[in-house]
């Protein structure tokens, strides 16, 4: 009797938990077209004088990231694209010695610590940029950040790296804006912050933040143009297969919908569907490709990826970035291999890469990742078809 009591009450629970979480979904908005409004040129021209070079005529750029875990396409997509440029000298680093396990996947060998940074640069760098990162509170990275903007640094943070800028105290008062889902997370950081909808990119004096992982392409030939200029930026935005990167944004698309919930609890609960995909590196691969296909995948909750190679020695990418493979020689069946598109452009082979995972998993789920990758391109798809099924 007592055990039949038990069940009943355990079954109970369930339900009132299943009815509450269903209750919860039908708060949640369908997906709606958002227009995203026009930037005056004038905003964009203050922007543009205030990322000029602070103190090199060629500049030198810091990217930081925490050893155990920082965001892939934040922390890789920057160096790859100013590198490709070659209008400043870039360093990768990280608060500790060893390599930088980005998240959700790959893993690289940085090019120094902040010590050893300091030490060859005492003056400091032109441009730190912070990535997003798992913890914004790592002490290491906040002070190294504070002392670089105390130094003159023009600070850009990328995606939710404006948490580890609200953290460290360099937002309060000023207008900002970051990845949708983290921006309840940056004002409760940094109270005085003033969020600015429907930009993609804001900058207030000597800091800058953007949306979430996409804007990171628009970011750095935003900041190739304040550097070098307009056609120099253009010419690496044709290599990126990029048509436009203005800081237009429709912010009000981007946020927690009825599918976008739904489709990420059925693909959580069907864990035996789960796959474990590989991509293979190979010496000269496009780390900017490679990040954004890597990112995507690993955003879908049906899939990981994992990096393979023939030995576990690291390989260098296109722009130099010393990469390190999770498996050394590993098989991995053909159907398991991820595209990762050599002859596309990057902003090709993440379109691409979004219509594989429809093909493999669903367009809704593409949609989660879109969603996640706050990508404005694949966005306007969603929003149309949300806005007819309403």
């Amino acid at each position: 009797m007592r055990k039949s009591y038990l069940l009943w009450g355990i079954l109970g629970l369930v339900a009132l938990a299943l009815a509450g979480f269903g209750g919860w979904l039908l708060t949640l908005p369908n997906p709606v077209s958002t227009a995203a409004p026009d930037v005056p040129p004038s905003e964009t021209e203050a922007m543009l004088a205030s990322l000029k070079p602070p103190k090199r005529e060629r500049p030198l750029v810091a990217i930081i990231g925490i050893n155990d875990a920082t965001e892939t396409t934040d922390y890789m997509m920057p160096a790859g694209i100013l590198r490709r440029a070659d209008v400043a000298d870039v360093v990768m680093l990280a608060t500790d010695a060893g390599p930088v396990k980005l998240y959700p996947a790959l893993t690289v060998e940085p090019d120094a610590t902040i010590a050893e940074f300091d030490a060859a640069h005492p003056e400091g760098a032109d441009y730190v940029i912070v990535p997003a990162m798992s913890r914004d509170d790592d002490p290491a990275a906040l002070e190294w950040i504070r002392s670089q903007a105390d130094k003159g640094a023009n600070i850009v943070a990328v995606c939710a790296g404006a948490k580890v800028l609200a953290a460290a105290g360099l937002l309060e008062g000023k207008r900002a804006t970051s990845h949708w889902y983290y921006l309840e997370r940056v004002l409760e950081l940094s109270p005085t912050a003033i969020y600015v909808p429907d930009r993609r990119i804001v900058t207030d004096g000597k800091v800058t933040t953007t949306t979430g992982i996409s804007a990171s392409m628009p970011m750095m030939l935003t900041l190739i143009e304040a550097i070098a200029g307009r056609y120099k930026a253009e010419e690496i935005a044709r290599d990126l297969g990029v048509e436009a990167w203005d800081t237009r944004h429709a912010s009000g698309a981007f946020r927690i919908t009825r599918p976008f919930a739904t489709t990420v609890l059925t693909n959580r609960l069907a864990f035996w569907r789960n796959e474990e995909l590989g991509i293979r590196l190979q010496p000269g691969i496009d780390e900017v490709s490679l990040a954004l296909i890597a990112d995507a995948w690993s955003r879908t909750y049906r899939s990981s990826v994992s990096t393979i190679a023939g030995s576990s020695e690291p390989i260098e990418s296109l722009s130099g970035l010393r990469l390190i493979p999770d498996q050394a020689g590993a098989v991995v069946a053909a159907d398991h291999i991820v595209p990762t598109f050599p002859n596309r452009p990057p902003a090709v082979a993440l379109d691409e890469t979004l219509a594989a995972i429809a093909a493999r998993y669903g367009e809704r789920t593409m949609d989660v990742v879109a969603m996640q990758l706050e990508y404005p391109q694949a966005q306007e798809n969603m929003d149309a078809r949300g806005a007819g099924t309403n």
